[in-house]
Parts: structure tokens; sequence; C-alpha cells
């Protein structure tokens, strides 16, 4: 199973390159509604396994003592399906698909380019992980010296700016970096490289602020 939440709408994936069994993405990430996401799989897995749900269109046939499964996906799907946000997912999609995928990833790449140059020439500015662009994607966790993330993030707010602070959902790798926390920027096809700028310029700020810089 491939967690692909971080990566299908930011690149092209090819799931026989990949060899994997299952894929899986989320619907919000994909500038679709929240609720839903994409569950990719063998055929022939899917085929084997079993539902996890019971209810209505996911039955071939029904007696008193016995039931058939539908073909997948439709066993998977019991009861009324989730019309509103497959609509929307699927609008979503398909603007990606307008735009194309391997364009999104230059331009994320563009922009992450710009902040770790930018990160890198501040002072007491620490970025987590590679800062070689072939090893990442559109997001950078990064901490500054003196000010704790949750500070920083409301500070940058206070300017209109949105980045996440705290764990990000990675507890044990956080502990094995060594840190409580984190300030994370992350991007995407609307942003621009002035906004890249702004955000180092209010960070440069923040030191200010904080008394960490003169």
């Amino acid at each position: 199973m491939l967690d692909a939440c971080q990566s299908a709408p930011h690149l092209p994936l090819n799931v026989a390159e990949l060899d994997v069994d299952f894929l899986a993405f989320s619907g919000h990430k994909a500038l679709g509604p929240t609720g839903i996401g994409v569950l990719w799989g063998r055929a022939e897995l899917l085929d084997e396994l079993p539902p996890f749900l019971f209810g209505g269109s996911m039955i071939e046939t029904v007696t008193m003592t016995d039931s058939t499964w539908a073909k997948a996906p439709r066993k998977f799907e019991a009861g009324v399906p989730n019309m509103a946000q497959a609509v929307g997912l699927q609008a979503g999609l398909e603007y990606l698909q307008r735009i194309g995928l391997s364009k999104i990833h230059d331009h994320e790449m563009l922009l992450t380019e710009r902040l770790i140059n930018g990160l890198s020439a501040l002072e007491d500015v620490q970025i987590f992980g590679p800062k070689t662009l072939n090893s990442r994607g559109g997001v950078i966790s990064f901490s500054v010296s003196g000010i704790h993330p949750h500070d920083l993030g409301q500070f940058l707010d206070n300017q209109g700016i949105a980045v996440r602070t705290g764990h990000h959902c990675a507890w044990p790798l956080n502990k094995a970096l060594g840190v409580q926390s984190t300030t994370r920027a992350s991007f995407y096809l609307y942003n621009l490289e002035s906004e890249i700028d702004v955000l180092l310029e209010e960070i440069s700020s923040a030191q200010r602020y904080f008394g960490t810089k003169k």
C-alpha cells in the first residue's frame, strides 16, 4: 500500500512503474472536497478482497441464506454514494490534468528552490530534510533559533501568511530529529515567487520582533 497523499496531486505517477498493489490519496489535497479520496488497487487483488461495508448497490444476489457481491469497485461502495464530493473530486482532478502535473511539479520546484536559498541565507534558521530538489517536494519544515514555532506561526498569521506549526502528524520523526515542533511552509500551483519573498521578509521581521536579531 503506497500513501500518495503528498505526491499524487503534485507530480505524474505511474502505478505500473511503481509496481504497487494499492495506492491511495485524499481528495482535498487534489483541489477536491473533504471527506473523499481515491484508492487504486490491482484488479485481481480487489476481486479477492471481501467487502467491509454492507448495504444497497454492493450485492449481486440476495437470498434468505446467502448473498453474492457485485464486482469491484461496486462491492466496496455500499449504500448511497458520496455523490456531491465525487463530482467535486472529479472536477479537481480534471482541472489538474488540464494544467498538467509536470507543469505543476516544475512550478513547485521553482518555489521550493527560492525558499531553500532564502532560508539558507538567513541567520539561525535550520531547514529539515534534504536541500536537493530531486529529493523533496514543495513542503519545507524549518525552525528559527530563539523563536517557538507556534509564536512564529502566529506572527506570520498576523501578516496574512499561512504556515503550519507543530508535529505535522509525524511525532516519531520529530523525536528522531530531536525537535519538539517545526514550522512548515508548503506551496501549490496558485502560489507566486513574490509570496516566497514576502515570507522571507517576515521571518526576518519576526527575528527582530522577538529580539533574536538586531
